[in-house]
Parts: structure tokens; sequence; C-alpha cells
């Protein structure tokens, strides 16, 4: 294993769910990060307790990555020894509806468009440069098998996850002379915020989401996150895909009643 010690992380969406659970994972490996979030009291409170817990740095930051100028300036004045930031976690994304194309509204497109693709390529402009400059860097982009296939209601979602399946192979392609390891978490079924802000709050319909079987939590992604992260320098985790035990794939899934 790769020493996670004193690497600097900057972790996008963390106030909760995978982003949150990533935070504690690195702290716990020693590693100092940076938390950003658009809800700030949630970002500093988990930064307190990480600080509390494992003796890191944290700097907990709010920050809409939709937000071309606002992530370029953020970026730009980070304090001198946040600058060199080791590992970058993309993992701020949501998902807002799920009904037929023909029947969806179109105001949910644009929030997943911009937060799940264009927030992701604003963070990983304003990052990369730096990280080739220092002659090391590591991109790990939060995806889902929803990039790997479509599935019904749910074409905008799973296009912007194709999209960052493509945006990961391509930067891969134009680093590969730069040190620059790039890596896609993928997942199926993982209980988080993600089916409330789905469904708008309606916690009745983000409960039957996960009715019936044992799905994936944030921290099991964490794991996953950090593997990636500490292999040696020789080896970079193109991929991994992670399924709960009772799911074949987007649309099979095994409940018991």
């Amino acid at each position: 294993m790769e020493s996670l010690k004193n690497k600097i992380v900057f972790i996008t969406g963390a106030s909760s769910g995978i982003g949150k659970s990533t935070a504690y994972a690195f702290a716990k490996n020693g590693s100092n990060i940076i938390i950003t979030a658009r809800r700030k009291n949630l970002i500093v409170e988990i930064a307190d307790d990480i600080k509390k817990k494992y003796g890191v740095n944290v700097l907990p930051i709010q920050l809409d990555v939709r937000n071309k100028d606002e992530v370029i300036e953020t970026i730009k004045s980070l304090p001198k020894e946040w600058e060199n930031i080791d590992i970058l976690i993309n993992n701020a994304g949501l998902a807002k509806g799920l009904n037929k194309f023909y029947e969806d509204d179109p105001n949910n497109w644009d929030e997943m468009i911009d937060t799940n693709v264009k927030g992701l390529l604003f963070v990983t402009h304003a990052i990369l440069p730096g990280m080739i400059e220092r002659g090391f860097g590591h991109i790990i982009n939060i995806g889902s098998i929803a990039g790997h296939e479509a599935y019904p209601k749910g074409a905008v979602y799973c296009a912007t996850k194709h999209a960052v399946d493509a945006i990961t192979r391509s930067v891969r392609m134009d680093t590969i002379d730069k040190n620059i390891l790039v890596s896609t978490i993928d997942a199926g079924l993982v209980e988080t915020n993600f089916s409330n802000i789905r469904f708008n709050g309606d916690t009745e319909k983000a409960k039957a989401v996960y009715k019936g079987l044992k799905p994936l939590t944030g921290d099991d992604i964490a794991d996953a996150i950090i593997f990636c992260a500490s292999r040696p320098p020789h080896v970079n985790i193109a991929e991994i895909t992670l399924l709960a035990a009772r799911q074949a794939s987007a649309t099979i899934v095994y409940r018991e009643e």
C-alpha cells in the first residue's frame, strides 16, 4: 500500500453520503483534507469532528461546483499550505426526478448536467494543471452503473454518468505522459440522501428504492476509493464497479418480501 499520510485530498459534495464517508476514510489514513459543499454549516461540523477524532488538518470550503468562476477563485485562493492537492475526489452529483423522458421536467436536466458534468469539468480543469506542474496527481471520479447502461425514466441522469465515464477515459489518455492517475468508482444502489433528492424529499418513495435488500453504504464506496488511492505508484485502478449483493444490473434487483 502507498501511504496516504499527509497527502492533501480535495473532496466535492462532502456534506453527506459518499463524500462525507470519504472524508472520514482519508482522515483515518492520515490525509489532510479539503472538504467542499454548498452547505457550509454541515462541512464545518464535519471538519471539527474529523479534527477531534483523527488530529489531521481539515479545510472546509463552501463551494457550488456549478459556478465556474467560484470554482476558479476557490482553487486560486487556497492558502499556500493547501495548494499542492495530491488527490481529487469528484463526488458532487445528483439525480432529479424519475420520469419518462417526454414527461420529465427540463429544469431537472439543468441541475443534473450542471452538477454531474460541468461541475466535475470545472473542478478538474482548475486543479489538474497544478498536479501536472508538480508531476503527480490522482483524480477519482464518482460515476455510477448508470454510466454503463441506460434504464427507463433515467435518460438524462444516465447521460450525465455516461459523460463522467467518457471524461474519465479521455483525461486518462490526455495525461498519460504526466504521471497523473485517473480512476472512476461506479456503484449501484447506495443508501444515502441520493433518493431523497431525486424524489424531492418524498421519504416513502426514497425508502422504497432500497426495500427488500441490503444496499451499499457510503462507507462501502469510501473503502473502494481508499483502495484506489493507496495502490503502489506503478498501479492505476482505472475502474471499480460495486453492486449490492442482490443487484445484478441497474434494473435487475432481487428483493425479499
